[in-house]
């Protein structure tokens, strides 16, 4: 193991103990509320980057996949008293089986194509919950949080500290693919798909890997979501403001480096959760496509980019 793996691993112990400890240094409940969305935008953004910036396949449908996470959990809680822990795995697997499926129909499709077919499936899947009365169908259902577990205080407290879990899952794999087989295979076949395939790269089996990956992790941090509002509905579980703002998170911060996507969450989440206290909620999408607007004009190469070329310039200058 190297320099940058034990300090990888001791920063992230250190982040999960900060987090745990949170409950006994603020006793607000607020920054809790607002963590929680922040940490679920960047579980969701490193899950996008790894197929929308490793493989190059622009995907609209993480609200699909996240709504699909949050009825998992719906259904299991009101069909059987599952657990958190359980309606979480339960909601990766399907996400991986969901990922699977949608890798096998439409990874085929390049381009423009493909970003249509899964605005598509967010669609069809929205339309069959909305008929979906065991789960509340259109007027949605309400959630009773069970008890709190030690050492929490609080129900969000706990759900705060899943959603880190989930953050340091998402970044520990993310990271490994980049500097694995799998993501040199996923950056040949963005650059030059056919050029992969005739030079042996399993280009359909690395797609549909990465769409299985995402599609668990997505679906993963949805699940926690209908606790956390102790409520669900079809509308707001699928938005496509979630498409929409993880995409833009993922490109401001570049998805050449797992770190983009944890750093335009972080950006534009707090950006967003100030945005919600001091105006209102309606400016967050503006703002949102402000920034993508400039981003993807000044720097399309997202803020790690930036960083790069600064550290380029900056050696230069000392050579």
């Amino acid at each position: 193991m190297n320099r940058n793996s034990i300090a990888f691993w001791i920063g992230a112990g250190l982040f999960l103990v900060v987090v745990a400890l949170l409950p006994q240094l603020i006793r607000n409940e607020y920054p809790f509320f607002a963590a929680y969305v922040i940490l679920q935008f960047i579980v969701l953004s490193v899950a996008w980057s790894i197929l929308g910036g490793y493989a190059g396949y622009v995907n609209f449908g993480t609200s699909a996949f996240f709504g699909v996470g949050v009825y998992t959990a719906v259904f299991l809680f009101k069909a059987t008293g599952a657990p958190l822990a359980v309606q979480l795995a339960a909601a990766a697997a399907v996400g991986a089986l969901l990922g699977f499926a949608v890798g096998l129909l439409t990874l085929r499709m390049q381009g423009i194509f493909f970003s249509i077919a899964t605005i598509a499936l967010t669609i069809v899947i929205e339309t069959s919950v909305t008929n979906w009365r065991f789960v509340g169908g259109a007027a949605g259902i309400q959630m009773q949080r069970p008890a709190v577990m030690a050492p929490f205080d609080g129900y969000v407290q706990m759900l705060v500290f899943v959603q880190a879990l989930l953050v340091v899952l998402a970044i520990v794999i993310a990271r490994y693919m980049q500097s694995s087989w799998i993501g040199r295979g996923l950056q040949a076949l963005k650059d030059d798909e056919l050029a992969a395939e005739c030079t042996g790269v399993p280009t359909l089996r690395l797609k549909v890997l990465a769409c299985v990956i995402s599609g668990a992790l997505m679906c993963a941090a949805g699940a926690p979501a209908a606790m956390y509002l102790q409520y669900a509905d079809p509308s707001s579980a699928f938005n496509l403001n979630y498409s929409v703002s993880v995409l833009a998170m993922s490109l401001i911060g570049g998805t050449a480096h797992w770190a983009g996507p944890v750093i335009g969450a972080i950006l534009l989440g707090t950006t967003q959760q100030l945005l919600t206290v001091t105006i209102s909620s309606e400016v967050n999408l503006l703002v949102l496509g402000i920034m993508l607007v400039v981003f993807v004009v000044a720097a399309p190469e997202g803020l790690i980019g930036l960083i790069r070329k600064a550290s380029r310039k900056r050696a230069e200058r000392e050579a």
